[in-house]
């Protein structure tokens, strides 16, 4: 399996970090990789919701797609890429355990797969993506309790 993950402990209530994570055009604030973000169709964010967004990624800019695919509040967020890259995400999420009243465990995961050229490249991907999973991690813990 070529997934990566990465959980942080944020000191924020659950509702208000699934609420911040869910609008994935908070993505910007921890991910430096996203250059710009849009969401489709308006309003808050339901399974079916599809973000756009512009990446850099290895010195390659791409353009990615995102399809919300499952929410549950406040525990559980999924998503699968619709973009045509040669790495994409066939499958990622969050979940989120309410550690008491003021702090949240957030759980996140990509499961990605490569397609045409990209089979030989997914594994780079992953190692890449799992080196960083723990500054990931810490960033979007920054993020949650800068909001």
């Amino acid at each position: 399996m070529a997934q990566f993950e990465a959980t942080v402990d944020i000191d924020r209530p659950v509702a208000e970090v699934f609420a911040f994570l869910a609008d994935g055009e908070n993505d910007r604030k921890f991910s430096p990789r996203v250059q710009k973000i849009s969401k489709s169709p308006a309003g808050p964010t339901a399974v079916g919701t599809v973000f756009r967004s512009t990446v850099k990624d290895a010195g390659m800019t791409t353009r990615r797609a995102f399809r919300i695919s499952e929410l549950v509040a406040p525990t559980r967020i999924r998503w699968n890429e619709l973009s045509a890259n040669l790495v994409t995400a066939r499958e990622g999420g969050y979940d989120l355990e309410a550690l008491g009243h003021d702090r949240t465990r957030v759980r996140i995961f990509n499961d990605l797969e490569g397609h045409r050229l990209g089979k030989l490249l997914v594994g780079l991907a992953v190692a890449a993506a799992r080196k960083d999973a723990p500054a990931f991690g810490h960033r979007i813990k920054a993020a949650v309790e800068a909001a």
